[in-house]
């Protein structure tokens, strides 16, 4: 396996992006969402947060799309403007061999330098369903620190779910309010 190329998504992506989402969709908790949803729904969210003007990205081996990560507003109010909540999924089959990083990798540098409209970006959390060493240790390799935990808070595949949340700003020294 070679090293995965990272670019920006297009709404071509939709149907692979959503073959991987829809796997974890079926098969794990990493996802609240219980049903699959298609390239069609897929294409509709990534059309919003592009619109938004947040970065969204593929990972690619032999032009295979095997990853993708985005960030998007953590809420929507006002206030919360300056903050983000970033994706990252990789194939099933690509796991370990890096996607997960490079994807991440190049979803920070992006994050750094985007301008209004929508950033600056001061800070970005991560939520991660519990347990999930894998993703633990990717947030924390990309300098997440754990901010809370909320117990059982999600069912799903016939047990309760945790949910943890990670924080990380996005550049020292912290970004001056305007």
């Amino acid at each position: 396996m070679g090293v995965p190329a990272v670019r920006e998504a297009t709404l071509d992506d939709a149907a692979a992006i959503a073959d991987i989402y829809d796997h974890y969709v079926i098969h794990s908790v990493a996802s609240f969402e219980c049903e699959p949803v298609g390239a069609e729904t897929m294409a509709e969210r990534m059309a919003g947060i592009l619109a938004d003007g947040y970065p969204y990205l593929v990972a690619t081996l032999d032009d295979r799309v095997v990853g993708y990560s985005h960030a998007a507003r953590f809420r929507p109010r006002e206030a919360y403007r300056y903050t983000v909540e970033t994706t990252v999924y990789v194939a099933p089959g690509s796991v370990g061999a890096g996607v997960g990083n490079a994807l991440y990798a190049a979803l920070f540098e992006r994050l750094r330098v985007l301008e209004s409209p929508p950033g600056p970006v001061h800070g970005a959390i991560a939520t991660i369903a519990l347990p999930n060493d894998a993703s633990v240790a990717l947030h924390e390799g990309f300098g997440f620190e754990p901010t809370g935990r909320l117990p059982e808070v999600g069912r799903k595949l016939g047990r309760w779910i945790d949910v943890g949340y990670w924080h990380r700003f996005l550049g020292e020294p912290p970004l001056p309010l305007p």
